[in-house]
């Protein structure tokens, strides 16, 4: 059964995010792993997508001519086409990026569809290529070489260029296996994310060695077998130590293992019933 199309403060049960924030984190992740995969114009559907999903964070009930017409009035009569949308949704569906779900009117009549935007994964799922090469090594230098710049007259920047949101100590150990400042600005905006979503994001010593280790598993694993997206891997193995972290601080606390255990439980129960849809 179809649900009942209606006021889009209906749908706030799907939302999987606590807030805008969190909601534009996990977009800005999903995007910094994928974003070669959609066309110039694909990325201006989504991102108008993104912004009607700000009222319920994630939640879009938008009609596809609402959005297009969005578009062509903000690009002054330069919009995208219906097929380009489509194509858009299409490839977010099978990233996972996003649930799509058919709404209905009173007569039964097919509505506008829900769009439900989903959690950034922890660690991304192995690929074809990963699986029929599990032993293949990475060469780090050729693969950097290799690396293509997508947006016409720009112009690479080495290490020297990094922000000076990046602290320098991890700058110093990233440049030599990723000597660009946006490769090296893109692992550290992780770092943040990672932290932040740990309530970690505070403590700015504990953030940086935190990072500069997770660095060091990666370019470890990356030299033993092939890491299609080292920034998501990246990103994962910060998770991890964070969560570990969450726990040992814990038992610092007095807890004992059978209270560790129970906020274990308590906690990926939580995870996982904060990334199921909500039926009211």
């Amino acid at each position: 059964m179809n649900l009942k199309s209606g006021r889009i403060e209906q749908f706030q049960g799907y939302s999987q995010f606590k807030n805008l924030k969190e909601f534009n984190a996990n977009v800005e992740m999903w995007l910094s792993v994928h974003k070669k995969k959609f066309s110039k114009g694909e990325l201006v559907g989504l991102k108008r997508l993104v912004r009607f999903a700000a009222k319920i964070p994630g939640v879009a009930n938008a009609k596809i001519g609402t959005v297009l017409k969005a578009i062509h009035e903000e690009y002054n009569g330069n919009g995208i086409s219906r097929s380009t949308f489509k194509r858009m949704i299409a490839k977010a569906l099978e990233l996972g990026m996003i649930t799509v779900l058919e709404t209905e009117r009173k007569n039964g009549s097919q509505s506008s569809n829900l769009y439900v935007f989903n959690h950034f994964p922890k660690s991304e799922p192995p690929t074809k290529e990963k699986l029929n090469h599990p032993n293949k090594t990475i060469n780090l230098s050729k693969a950097n070489k290799n690396q293509k710049i997508n947006k016409r007259n720009d112009t690479v920047l080495d290490y020297t260029y990094t922000s000076d949101r990046v602290p320098e100590s991890f700058t110093s150990i990233v440049k030599y296996f990723f000597p660009e400042a946006k490769q090296i600005e893109e692992f550290w905006r992780m770092a943040s994310i990672a932290a932040y979503k740990n309530n970690c994001d505070q403590k700015v010593n504990t953030v940086l060695a935190v990072a500069i280790h997770s660095f060091k598993q990666l370019i470890g694993k990356m030299k033993t077998r092939a890491i299609a997206n080292p920034v998501a891997y990246f990103y994962g193995i910060l998770t991890k130590k964070f969560e570990e972290m969450y726990f040992e601080d814990l038992f610092k606390m007095g807890f004992s293992a059978e209270e560790n255990d129970f906020f274990m439980n308590f906690f990926y129960k939580k995870e996982k019933n904060r990334l199921t849809p909500r039926f009211s």
